[in-house]
């Protein structure tokens, strides 16, 4: 869901800058939709053989031996928790959890188990059927089925690490199979989680369930303020299904608990903050979040992130980086005005120090940092301002060779600074902008490609003399290159005929119908 806010119309620009900016926001907004499905599933995988020697399995067994296994087990017999870990390291190959599951009985045998009085036996069972709701297959999840109603019952008075495996189970299964969804809310899924928030909210596990549960997701959603002991701000997150609107007693500080991560652990921090996104990508409670203060919080903790990063490397924190950097992106695509509540040079600083920290071991997160750069200058002119202001250029330049995804996304906040008028064009060309587009314009990827020209068209536009010095660079022959390419063909000869204009022609004598072509 990372979006764009709609723009103004940079000084100077004409109509036909202001359709390519509106052309621009639609396809980007298709590909964010995709990119928020993608976002918004995720599974956690938890496993016991480092702890107890074991060589895992990597090769499927025969049929025969995953029956044989599965009548071992069902025979009351000493070894069963011997079998069960067997039977545990062999479902973690994908053809033998289909086996498994296809075996009349299979599914039956391990809820049995589950549900029996022999606490080793089952948590042993609980593993087993954990490592089939890892899998991708959704005919395996939609096979546990009859555990469903299981796992909530045991989500109270039972050991810590037996809720947290439950947790996780019930968090993989929602995500492969829409059936696995609808059962769980008649079987009283959100008051089982309410109760959970009350005794686990310091610990990881539950907000991954509540997070990655689409059943919760599908829900009304809302997060007001509320205020907590002494004063202190919390959220009250009220997740009402009809039928369960009784269950409203869910108060969370989950604000709190993401931005107090470096003091007192990453752990729930990092989960807090997934949960976080999760809500923030469902539409329902920005503009509450944005009231309680989450802009400004979140951007002090990406502050506190680049401080720490920048002194000693610290593993780990890029975990929490990633979904703090989406909360941030993602809220500033609302239409709340607050990005008055950040009008700080400082969040530009730390925004560059992550991704520079982070470039070569957590290269991942460089994406994620130029779409909150994206959306920070899409809009409000002063981080255009302070972009060239804190000489930030040249750092945001040497992304462009990062990946495909990177150079899409450095050539759009240039174009974002680029819209603001001939004085922010001029000093991307004082700045030796254009030598380093000449790279990413001669590869044969049309996205980047596409996003060069109308940088370049831009720049054209508000100040001429780029256009003077393009040609002296030998970008038209740059610009040939792509006179084939159907996608790109119009806008390469519109913005040929802006470049070669004859000596003493005005370049603006082209510029309708270069607005026209790139509109």
């Amino acid at each position: 869901m990372w979006g764009r806010r709609r723009r103004g119309a940079g000084p100077g620009a004409g109509g036909g800058a202001e359709e390519l900016r509106a052309r621009r926001r639609e396809r980007e907004a298709a590909l964010r939709k995709a990119r928020r499905q993608e976002q918004l599933v995720s599974k956690r995988l938890l496993r016991e053989d480092e702890q107890d020697g074991a060589e895992v399995l990597l090769q499927p067994l025969p049929e025969d031996e995953v029956s044989e296994l599965l009548r071992g087990v069902q025979r009351a017999s000493e070894d069963r928790k011997t079998l069960l870990r067997r039977l545990r390291r062999a479902l973690q190959d994908k053809e033998t959890q289909q086996k498994f599951v296809r075996l009349d009985g299979s599914v039956r045998t391990l809820v049995g188990l589950f549900t029996g009085s022999l606490a080793d036996v089952q948590m042993e069972a609980a593993r087993c059927l954990h490592e089939l709701s890892h899998s991708s297959d959704a005919a395996v999840a939609e096979a546990c089925m009859p555990v469903t109603s299981y796992l909530l019952t045991y989500l109270s008075g039972h050991s810590i690490e037996f809720m947290e495996l439950c947790l996780y189970t019930l968090g993989n299964l929602v995500v492969e199979s829409e059936a696995v969804r609808k059962q769980l809310l008649p079987q009283g899924i959100i008051p089982v989680l309410a109760s959970c928030i009350q005794t686990l909210a310091d610990r990881t596990e539950l907000p991954f369930q509540l997070g990655g549960d689409p059943s919760v997701q599908d829900c009304p959603v809302a997060a007001i303020p509320a205020r907590g002991c002494a004063g202190r701000s919390g959220l009250r997150l009220v997740t009402a299904p009809p039928s369960q609107r009784s269950s409203h007693r869910d108060h969370t500080h989950m604000l709190r608990l993401v931005c107090s991560g470096l003091k007192s652990g990453t752990g729930a921090a990092v989960e807090f903050a997934w949960c976080l996104h999760y809500i923030v990508c469902s539409h329902t409670a920005n503009a509450a979040l944005i009231a309680l203060g989450a802009v400004p919080a979140l951007t002090s903790l990406l502050c506190d992130i680049a401080s720490e990063i920048s002194q000693s490397f610290s593993e780990g924190l890029e975990l929490l980086t990633c979904p703090v950097l989406r909360c941030l992106g993602n809220l500033l695509a609302e239409e709340t005005g607050c990005e008055a509540q950040i009008q700080d040079e400082r969040l530009l600083a730390a925004l560059f120090t992550v991704m520079q920290c982070y470039l070569q071991k957590h290269p991942f997160i460089v994406p994620e940092g130029l779409w909150l750069l994206n959306n920070l200058t899409a809009d409000d002119p002063f981080f255009c301002f302070a972009l060239l202001s804190l000489d930030l250029l040249p750092a945001l330049l040497q992304l462009l060779p990062c990946s495909q995804a990177a150079s899409v996304l450095v050539l759009t906040v240039l174009c974002n600074v680029a819209e603001k008028g001939p004085a922010y064009c001029q000093q991307l060309h004082q700045r030796a902008a254009l030598p380093l587009l000449l790279g990413p314009l001669a590869l044969p990827d049309p996205e980047v490609v596409g996003q060069c020209l109308e940088l370049l068209h831009l720049l054209f536009l508000h100040c001429p003399q780029a256009a003077v010095d393009f040609v002296g660079q030998g970008g038209p022959q740059t610009l040939k290159q792509h006179q084939s390419t159907p996608e790109l063909q119009e806008r390469v000869q519109a913005l040929l005929d802006m470049a070669l204009q004859p000596p003493g022609t005005s370049i603006f004598s082209s510029l309708p119908a270069a607005s026209s072509t790139f509109s």
